[in-house]
């Protein structure tokens, strides 16, 4: 709880010792891995006006993608989604994910293996 003291190392796969990370200073390459620890895998995506992510999978993963700042159209499949700035995305890897600015934009995106449900 608060007070105590932090153990290092991690205990089953999961970190005992809290990472801190800033976005602003993170490279500055559209992904840049946000932890050095790869579970979840969490990615800070800066994209400007207009710049858009190809369309990809990311298959055996659920998604959360959260915008910082900007204005982001999400096009899942099919079906495109506008995110403001405080939004939340959650959704399988399976299909099809394409984010494309409306604005320069920051978004926090989480990788977590998917269930098997």
């Amino acid at each position: 709880m608060f007070g105590e003291t932090a153990r290092e190392g991690r205990t089953q796969g999961r970190t005992v010792m809290p990472e801190i990370s800033s976005l602003g200073e993170l490279e500055s390459e559209p992904h840049a891995e946000v932890f050095e620890t790869p579970r979840p895998r969490t990615v800070r995506l800066a994209l400007d006006a207009d710049e858009r992510v190809p369309p990809h999978t990311h298959p055996g993963q659920d998604i959360v993608l959260h915008l910082v700042e900007g204005r982001v159209e999400l096009t899942l499949d099919d079906e495109t989604f506008e995110l403001r700035p405080g939004e939340l995305a959650r959704f399988g890897g399976d299909c099809e994910i394409s984010p494309r600015a409306v604005e320069p934009s920051t978004a926090v995106v989480v990788f977590a293996p998917a269930d098997d449900d």
